[in-house]
């Protein structure tokens, strides 16, 4: 077998490649069901969310649940736009912190030497066993002390700590060679410029992955609207979403709203992953390497 066919990724296709094709094809059309799914329940009329048996893909497309979902947040106290501002803006705040704070710890636990640092880095693999929901009373009583509560910045600060980015950044930075920091230091070169100069260019793809993943993560999170937040118009897009299809009072409409709602929620997830994916699937690929 040539090495064009074994490689990753390769930019041209080989007739050796058809095996792959012919497993990988129809596995990929079974994938991509959910998502054919879920776009056709959000466009589907009423008489075809209740059908039986119910159908996968649409017939008589309608916007009518979309229409339906904003009418109900014109009629609400805080309007639909309110919570789409908020989560905006809490989701791409927290993607740029995560990404500098990860990189910049990385940075330090993979080519700085100081005391404490081995200690550092097992803290941080040990925090990846804990689950959300085990450090939620933890979270609750150090933003009551920190007297963010009820402010935008009870969602940001405690989606800033993303030990897997850490992981996964340091990964990255273990494998450029310690010579070149080294030169580096020779010329005359400070921690931040060797930082921006050399490290961020060269983790360009882990550092993609780690945005990607705090937006996903940041994107449907409820979990700051549920404790950290009292007031409404702090509040964001999902737990809108959540609360209305509950509290709609007629289970027909919420049907519909829901799956409009699901899709709503879904696309940026999508559209992300799929400008993203190939910096997403190369640093996965090279995560390995060491």
């Amino acid at each position: 077998m040539s090495i064009q066919n074994i490689m990753f990724n390769p930019k041209k296709y080989h007739k050796s490649q058809m095996k792959f094709h012919m497993i990988l094809l129809p596995l990929s059309i079974f994938m991509s069901l959910p998502i054919v799914y879920i776009v056709n329940h959000a466009f589907k009329p009423f008489t075809e969310l209740f059908a039986y048996p119910p159908r996968f893909l649409v017939r008589d497309a309608t916007f009518e649940n979309f229409r339906l979902l904003f009418n109900f947040s014109a009629e609400s106290g805080i309007p639909m736009s309110r919570y789409i501002y908020n989560s905006v803006l809490i989701t791409f705040l927290i993607v740029v912190f995560t990404v500098f704070f990860s990189s910049v710890s990385a940075f330090a636990l993979s080519k700085l030497n100081f005391k404490g640092k081995s200690t550092m880095f097992k803290i941080n693999t040990y925090a990846l066993m804990f689950v959300p929901i085990a450090v939620a009373i933890p979270r609750y009583l150090i933003i009551v002390e920190m007297g963010i509560f009820n402010t935008i910045w009870a969602h940001i600060i405690p989606m800033l700590a993303m030990p897997v980015g850490l992981f996964l950044v340091k990964q990255f930075m273990d494998q450029v060679p310690d010579e070149l920091i080294e030169a580096a230091i020779v010329d005359g070169a400070s921690n931040w410029k060797i930082y921006t100069k050399i490290m961020l260019p060269l983790t360009k793809s882990a550092l993609v992955t780690v945005a990607v993943l705090a937006f996903q993560a940041s994107w449907m999170n409820t979990e700051a609207s549920n404790i950290f937040v009292d007031k409404e118009a702090l509040r964001t897009l999902p737990f809108y979403l959540n609360t209305l299809t509950q509290t709609s009072g007629n289970i027909v409409a919420s049907t519909g709203v829901a799956a409009a709602a699901s899709l709503i929620m879904f696309l940026p997830n999508f559209i992300i992953f799929l400008f993203l994916q190939s910096k997403v699937m190369e640093s996965m690929a090279q995560s390995g390497i060491k």
